[in-house]
């Protein structure tokens, strides 16, 4: 393809995405799941931290945040199971069911955004992955092995990868919609996410500092 073919296909999907219906409830359902999810482990993780309710209710820092880690994946499943419904109740876009490449492209963005996610999942374990540093279960060290050495946020990336993976394998332009949305709620989670988290290793470092003196 070449300049004007680019421009013209780009074009194309764009119209198609001006088509999608946002007020249908099936795509509402999935985009609201997708806004809900990152503020509620936000929200979870900081009522954690400042109160250690979960590790009240459990019994211990561990269980409180395996607590948290099965709620968290259980709405990422409810997250994904209606992301899939709600590109059942829309039409496909014939500009990207079309361009073979755009399937080939998708298969390609779904394998390394589970590639990321899992790699980053087996790195950080259940605690690290989970939110374990609100509870008080801090890693020792940074993990600087992949997929943390090619990507800062590997379990974010992979994730709206998977999401523009499927997006296009299915040539869904409201699955497109969705993965931008996925994108720019993970952007903003980490605005609120990297600070405290670097906050609550600081403190470690300044209480280990005190504690050696």
């Amino acid at each position: 393809m070449d300049g004007s073919q680019v421009a013209e296909f780009v074009k194309r999907v764009l119209v198609d995405v001006r088509a999608v219906r946002f007020d249908e409830l099936h795509f509402q359902r999935a985009a609201a799941c997708v806004v809900f999810n990152p503020v509620f482990w936000n929200i979870a993780a900081r009522i954690e931290y400042k109160t250690h309710l979960l590790t009240r209710i459990t019994g211990s820092p561990r269980r409180g945040c395996y607590l948290l880690a099965v709620v968290i994946f259980s709405l990422g499943i409810l997250r994904d199971l209606l992301f899939q419904r709600a590109l059942s109740f829309q039409s496909v876009s014939q500009t990207l069911v079309q361009q073979p490449w755009c399937a080939k492209i998708g298969y390609g963005c779904l394998a390394l955004g589970q590639l990321l996610v899992c790699t980053s999942m087996y790195q950080l374990g259940v605690t690290g992955t989970y939110l374990g540093d609100y509870f008080g279960i801090l890693m020792k060290e940074r993990v600087t092995t992949f997929p943390f050495n090619v990507c800062d946020n590997p379990m974010y990336q992979g994730s709206t990868l998977s999401f523009l993976g499927i997006s296009l394998v299915k040539g869904s332009p409201p699955g497109l919609v969705i993965a931008v949305l996925v994108y720019a709620m993970y952007k903003i989670a980490l605005r609120f996410e990297e600070p405290f988290t670097a906050k609550i290793y600081a403190k470690r470092d300044r209480d280990v500092q005190s504690k050696s003196q």
